[in-house]
């Protein structure tokens, strides 16, 4: 009985205890809870704070167009609003369903960065000319626009700075030739430049351009000829060495097929990784009957690529050809005449003629160019029995009145 009273007592006094500290010191209670939700705070804005990852890209890529009507854009108009304004201007307008952009231009920089390809970056060619290329490419598929990268191959200066050993040569000295615009050559023979040019291709098709063009495939053409030697391509005739480059751009772009890049890979015609590929041919190649000196012959790039584009600019037909006194004043004639001996060419070779795809004269050079002019470079081209053209301004402003409406 004694120790029941005593822890009655005892359990009293407790409760008067903590009753009166309660009473008189709130302040006790009120900081112990202000902790606890200041904690709770601290974990639901640290929880806040920590970045969500980014989904990954959607890459996506337009099928090849049956007909193909593009213009060109330099990497720095791609990358600028006002050009872009203006270009879009033509294919929302216009037949234009397709654009060629620089990846890489003479200069030999690349147009964009890509961080997720440590092979690349270490050359350090790469250049923010245009910011946000994914997000360029997106757009123009939004707009179902088919989108071609250029890439200039042996015209590399930048890379000839780099790798001096790799370069087309003087003869008598043994030093860097350069043509007569002071820009120095890739010999063709170079392999390590080859596998530059592969990696550079399967990163811009992962990016989402959906087809490669390749120019400046060939030897030099200009300069001082008579002193110039190519120490990688050992002394093997020029058009041999250019096919053994067509040949592994084949080998490892269509039947390698596997690609890398930053993106999940979305083809509408569920072929994953295939890459188109095009090739720039001279103009006079689909009429000469030897390789013009260069390496190119015509027949030579039929069976390795999808398309193959002669620029058949008449401003860049010398004087008096095919009777012509000027031919930039014959666009039709300069033209038909082109397309017509490609086209036999392409038939006798087993090849179907849809392969080709000339690149078209849209600029003032040998005669001041009108919109009946560009014009008649398309029909006679359709008029040949072909159906696709590319129209080339190296300013990258088109004579609009000459596109049809869309």
């Amino acid at each position: 009985m004694r120790k029941t009273i005593i822890a009655h007592s005892l359990l009293g006094f407790l409760f008067i205890l903590f009753a009166s500290v309660y009473l008189f010191f709130p302040s006790f209670f009120s900081k112990k809870h202000e902790m606890a939700l200041s904690a709770q705070k601290v974990d639901d804005s640290l929880q806040n704070e920590i970045p969500l990852l980014p989904a990954p890209p959607l890459i996506t890529h337009i099928k090849t167009p049956a007909i193909v009507k593009a213009v060109y854009m330099t990497s720095w108009a791609a990358g600028t609003a006002s050009f872009q304004k203006r270009i879009f201007d033509i294919l929302d307008t216009t037949e234009v369903n397709s654009v060629v952009i620089d990846i890489k231009d003479y200069s030999g920089k690349l147009a964009f960065k890509t961080p997720n390809n440590t092979y690349l970056t270490e050359f350090g060619s790469e250049e923010n000319r245009i910011p946000d290329i994914v997000g360029l490419l997106q757009t123009l598929h939004e707009k179902n626009i088919y989108v071609i990268g250029r890439i200039a191959v042996f015209q590399d200066p930048y890379f000839v700075q780099k790798f001096p050993d790799l370069a087309v040569k003087r003869k008598s000295d043994g030093g860097v030739w350069k043509d007569k615009k002071g820009i120095s050559w890739i010999d063709v023979g170079a392999k390590e430049v080859w596998d530059y040019v592969i990696a550079i291709s399967k990163e811009a098709h992962s990016l989402g351009f959906d087809e490669l063009n390749f120019d400046y495939i060939r030897f030099p053409s200009d300069g001082n000829m008579s002193d110039i030697y190519y120490p990688k391509s050992h002394g093997r005739e020029k058009p041999v060495v250019m096919r053994e480059f067509f040949s592994y751009l084949y080998d490892n772009l269509k039947l390698n097929l596997g690609s890398q890049g930053v993106g999940s890979v979305k083809n509408e015609d569920e072929k994953k990784d295939e890459i188109m590929i095009s090739a720039d041919f001279f103009g006079l190649t689909t009429t000469s009957k030897d390789d013009l000196n260069i390496g190119q012959v015509f027949e030579d790039a039929l069976p390795f690529f999808d398309f193959v584009s002669p620029m058949v600019y008449p401003s860049h037909y010398p004087p008096t050809y095919n009777g012509y006194k000027n031919p930039a004043d014959h666009p039709y004639e300069i033209v038909k005449f082109a397309m017509d001996s490609a086209v036999l060419r392409a038939t006798n070779a087993s090849t179907t003629p849809q392969k080709i795809r000339p690149w078209l004269q849209d600029f003032d050079l040998g005669a001041d160019y009108t919109k009946d002019m560009v014009r008649a470079q398309m029909k006679a081209t359709y008029d040949a029995g072909l159906t696709s053209w590319m129209l080339w301004d190296p300013r990258n402003i088109y004579t609009k009145e000459a596109l049809l409406k869309e």
